[in-house]
């Protein structure tokens, strides 16, 4: 099988990143989401049944794990396991790029907290 090639910007798009499902890519093992967040901008605390891997490009991030939080910086990866509640915002002041790579099929997403 060749390999394949998706532009980002050809990928569906949410409130403030793209999404690339494996499943829709033959079954790959894995979900990529491409975050370009604003100030202020981050999904609420959820888990996920799986492992996931954020991967901050540029900027600045306040995660959260429901008791706590630390604030992160380009260069850094956060490593959540399985059923670990997590949340991050923007809090810089210019955008968020983070690559978050779900080692999942699929997305499984439990929201913990309203909108």
């Amino acid at each position: 099988m060749p390999i394949r090639f998706v532009a980002q910007g050809d990928l569906p798009a949410d409130a403030f990143s793209r999404e690339l499902v494996g499943d829709n890519f033959g079954g790959v093992g894995a979900c990529v989401i491409f975050v370009t967040a604003a100030p202020g901008e981050g999904p609420r605390l959820h888990r996920h049944t799986y492992v996931e891997l954020l991967i901050v490009l540029e900027g600045t991030a306040t995660f959260r794990d429901g008791t706590g939080s630390r604030i992160v910086k380009a260069g850094t990866v956060a490593i959540v396991d399985a059923g670990q509640p997590h949340a991050f915002v923007n809090s810089g002041d210019g955008p968020l790029k983070q690559i978050d790579i779900h080692l999942s099929p699929r997305f499984v997403t439990e929201w913990l907290e309203e909108s």
